[in-house]
């Protein structure tokens, strides 16, 4: 039996957004593909701006309720966590009691280290332009932001220890400054003069975490399939196959049973 797959989204994500008959989901088909291949997908929907610590406790609730719902409460489930989404997901194995329900994590270019276009957007238009006074005087919770610099990301990860029974992977991703998306020039200069290639918010350096399963030709909204650069730049293409071996590798390792699963890239 296939373990259930839980996608987890970033900083300012959702789940899936329905307007009438238009489902728009985060990850752009990608969980679509995945559900195909027989495995049971849960989509999670946490506060899109809240602190790690609410939207880990959030994403836990999500994923008790679901596997209670399929019938599967017992089962652990592989995690696939993008961006902000990956250090939610290891605060909730770590320190949530979770570590017992989760056989992997996945994390999709996720500032474990921090990402320094968050460092400037805090410096410069929370505090010098008062952005965070204003956005706290109107009751609307940024905590994320602040989660995702580099000092707190520092402050996070010591008290944040991987768990021995959970199999920790990353994926960085990473183009050159002519092909990222137009309105990601600015963080991308930001990142790049600090850290080095990255995607336009995260940093190669930064993504990576437990054991590094490469560096994806994307930006970072590329990541979750969606294509905003110029197509004439973009030679990459759909997304969905780069995921798909991810899942192909986690097989190999054993962590999911082969018997059920043929090779997914195979039948892309």
């Amino acid at each position: 039996m296939l373990p259930p797959v839980v996608f987890h989204h970033g900083l300012f994500g959702y789940g899936e957004l329905r307007i009438g008959g238009l489902v728009r989901s985060y990850f752009n088909g990608v969980e679509r593909a995945v559900a195909s291949r027989g495995f049971p997908v849960i989509v999670s929907s946490v506060h899109p701006t809240a602190s790690i610590t609410t939207r880990a406790r959030q994403l836990k609730e999500t994923i008790l309720q679901r596997t209670r719902d399929m019938g599967r409460a017992a089962d652990k489930v592989i995690l696939i966590a993008h961006s902000m989404g990956g250090l939610d997901a290891r605060h909730m194995i770590s320190r949530l009691g979770m570590d017992d329900r989760v056989t992997a994590l996945v994390t999709i270019s996720t500032p474990h280290r921090g990402s320094p276009y968050a460092d400037w957007c805090i410096q410069h238009l929370g505090r010098r332009l008062g952005g965070l006074k204003l956005m706290s005087n109107l009751g609307l919770d940024v905590q994320g932001c602040i989660d995702v610099t580099c000092a707190r990301c520092g402050s996070f990860n010591s008290v944040t220890p991987d768990m021995p029974g959970v199999r920790y992977f990353s994926v960085s991703a990473a183009r050159p400054w002519h092909r990222i998306s137009p309105f990601g020039m600015h963080s991308y200069k930001i990142i790049h003069d600090k850290e080095g290639d990255n995607d336009g918010l995260v940093s190669v350096r930064s993504a990576i975490w437990g054991e590094h399963l490469g560096t994806w030709p994307a930006d970072h909204w590329h990541t979750i399939n969606r294509r905003l650069a110029s197509p004439f730049k973009d030679d990459t293409g759909d997304i969905i196959p780069y995921y798909l071996r991810v899942f192909d590798h986690l097989t190999r390792e054993g962590l999911i049973p082969a018997h059920d699963h043929t090779s997914l890239t195979a039948a892309c």
